[in-house]
């Protein structure tokens, strides 16, 4: 009688045991095994334990394609939730098998998974194979299903509270303990503190700085002291965290007449040859143009769609050099430079820097990497089965995506949210910012060599974002070059698999609702093609996330350097401001601290945080794929190596994009 023998390893977590009955099936080529009843609730299967059991069958089963778990509860007790990790069978003729599961099993219902042997729908045509990738589908588009969460931008799933979530896609317990404690932690500070709810002015500037005192950053301490300075505004455009606005400027925009006569050049030379020269840079916020701003505690706030003009020097220091503040140049919208009075360039940089966090927080770090991770997310949810390779690449980058924008829908987004009552671009501005946010999208900024290409910032000293980024990019390629080569052998195999191309085109259309102009992708013909959308898949939510998100802290809790909102409308002449000026412009200290808050809160990595190149769960049982990881990880090793060393010394540490504090996913 031939003897199947067993293991199933229960994932080392919280909560991941189980008092339950567990029983077994296996299914093969040639037939399959009776419902075997592994335990009898004795707490057989507990965290982190390794169960053995067997498998007596009248004859083989042939060649294992699936496994099917269930658990009933025990008579005396309720049901409880598992956590199994993989399952492991050697079969009577000596052939190991490995069935991934890694997720949760919460009820009664039959479970089925495959053989963790990756296969493309056209080479699994076994009967057992193509039901079990038929009830999942079924399973799979009943659970994860799209929703339109305002007109104009990409969809979201369909769930209105984060405990009708599945449980594969939730918080770990510790996740969700370690985020509502840091919350509630920062409220209830606030709260004692008597700043929650103050909606008083600000005295003054030093008393900003008593906020959060003891949870600075060495970063944050450095921006507090040197905020005012033209080399640290500059600089935020190449390594803060929005460096995705500026470009390179060959012409003056007809809308922003700057002169010779109005901007001092180091070195001499005029405007024409130093945009010749490629010097002169461009940041323009007309994404902000024409909106109605914000009003917060009864008063009018004012929201900027500012130019601003950079000057890379020959010290290779990009300074600014003037700043319009409304895009159409008139009278009353005098266009600032250095030479100004002191608070007439503080006050215009001071809109600049507010209009960035708009700018910053719905495009660059909403949108781009949030909403756009939450498509990859469910598009990959619904279209691709759990044996797909891709489906066993991407996996690990949607870790806490789907929970995370849940809760950010609820926290920031809605009618009460952070957005709507402590920003200037509250209220209707929000819609109006990520609908023209999501109609200029394109496929190549979302690709970092392509957009450094066409921002025209291939050669810009110390742009550490670029190098960096770059560098991961490069790296992620190769791997995935590496992984998906393995299965798809040649560009005919990427054009028969029908399961990638619906991915691709739910991607299109719920993502980038169907604009060709966006230049992505409906459907893809080559391997080439896949492996580069693949990589931007990975790198959106991985590097381009921590590059948006991982700074907020250090460069937003001191203020006036990062101003949610502005309450009082900028100078339209000069000579008319003063330090009062200043104060008055700032936003009311309620407004100011839940601005902290949530850029505190926003920056805290989780103990569970798990790295970029790092594969906790064995989702590929194959030797290549699984040789491709080990290498990825050792060259971000590497790289970190290489961003550790060219930090030494320099008065800004760039770390945001180091690999080993890159987390997988957009998972906060």
């Amino acid at each position: 009688m031939p003897k199947y023998k067993g293991v199933i390893t229960t994932e080392d977590r919280l909560h991941a045991s189980t008092w339950d009955h567990v029983h077994i099936k296996l299914v093969g080529t040639d037939g399959e095994s009776r419902r075997k009843a592994l335990s009898t609730g004795h707490f057989s299967f507990q965290a982190g334990s390794v169960f053995k059991f067997e498998v007596n069958c009248k004859k083989s089963v042939g060649k294992l394609v699936l496994i099917e778990l269930d658990k009933k509860p025990h008579l005396l007790l309720p049901q409880d939730s598992w956590f199994p990790a993989k399952v492991e069978v050697q079969s009577p003729e000596g052939e190991s098998y490995h069935f991934p599961i890694h997720r949760w099993i919460t009820n009664k219902e039959v479970q089925l998974f495959r053989e963790g042997t990756a296969r493309l729908v056209f080479s699994d045509a076994q009967p057992s194979a193509s039901q079990s990738r038929t009830k999942e589908f079924k399973l799979r588009k009943e659970q994860y299903c799209w929703s339109i969460y305002a007109e104009g931008i990409p969809h979201c799933m369909k769930i209105d509270r984060v405990h009708r979530l599945p449980e594969e896609v939730r918080f770990s317990f510790t996740k969700e303990v370690e985020f509502e404690f840091n919350a509630l932690q920062g409220l209830i500070e606030l709260k004692l503190k008597g700043l929650a709810d103050c909606k008083e002015k600000w005295s003054g500037i030093d008393a900003i700085g008593k906020v959060f005192r003891h949870k600075q950053t060495a970063l944050s301490e450095y921006v507090q002291q040197n905020w005012m300075k033209d080399s640290l505004f500059g600089y935020q455009f190449l390594n803060g965290v929005n460096p995705m606005v500026i470009r390179r400027c060959s012409v003056l925009p007809e809308n922003f007449p700057v002169t010779d006569a109005m901007v001092f050049l180091h070195g001499g030379r005029s405007l024409a040859e130093e945009m010749q020269r490629g010097n002169i840079f461009l940041c323009d916020y007309q994404i902000l143009d024409g909106l109605k701003a914000n009003t917060i505690n009864g008063k009018q706030q004012y929201l900027m769609a500012p130019l601003v003009l950079l000057h890379k020097t020959p010290e290779d220091k990009l300074m600014p050099i003037a700043i319009q503040l409304k895009q159409e140049p008139s009278k009353d919208n005098p266009i600032f430079v250095p030479t100004d009075s002191e608070y007439d360039w503080l006050l215009a940089k001071l809109f600049v820097r507010s209009a960035d966090f708009q700018h910053h927080q719905l495009n660059s770090h909403l949108l781009r990497t949030h909403l756009l991770a939450e498509v990859f997310s469910v598009s990959l949810l619904r279209n691709l089965p759990m044996v797909h390779p891709l489906y066993k690449l991407l996996i690990p980058h949607t870790r806490y995506t789907l929970q995370i924008n849940v809760l950010a829908r609820k926290v920031l987004l809605s009618e009460t949210g952070f957005f709507n009552t402590f920003t200037s671009s509250g209220g209707e501005a929000v819609q109006r910012i990520l609908q023209r946010a999501t109609s200029s999208i394109t496929y190549s900024s979302l690709c970092i060599r392509d957009d450094i290409k066409e921002r025209g910032l291939e050669s810009v000293p110390s742009f550490y974002y670029r190098d960096d980024g770059i560098q991961i990019w490069d790296k992620i390629n190769r791997f995935v070059q590496g992984v998906l080569g393995y299965y798809y052998k040649e560009d005919s195999d990427v054009q028969r698999d029908t399961e990638l191309q619906t991915w691709v085109h739910d991607i299109f259309e719920h993502g980038f609702l169907s604009l060709t102009e966006s230049g992505m992708p409906r459907r893809l013909t080559t391997v080439a093609e896949l492996v580069k959308f693949v990589t931007m898949v990975i790198f959106t939510g991985s590097a381009q996330h921590a590059a948006v998100d991982s700074g907020q802290f250090d460069y937003g809790s001191w203020m006036p350097n990062t101003p949610t909102t502005l309450q009082r409308p900028p100078p339209t002449t000069k000579g008319t401001t003063g330090e009062s000026s200043l104060l008055d412009a700032l936003p009311d200290i309620n407004v100011t601290v839940h601005g902290m808050a949530v850029v505190w809160l926003l920056s805290k990595q989780s103990s569970d945080f798990v790295a970029l190149g790092h594969y906790p769960e064995e989702h590929f049982s194959e030797r290549v794929p699984r040789q491709h990881m080990e290498v990825f990880k050792g060259e971000l090793g590497l790289l970190s190596a290489i961003i550790e060393a060219r930090n030494m010394g320099q008065e800004i540490l760039y770390t945001f994009v180091d690999p080993p504090l890159v987390e997988n996913s957009v998972a906060i």
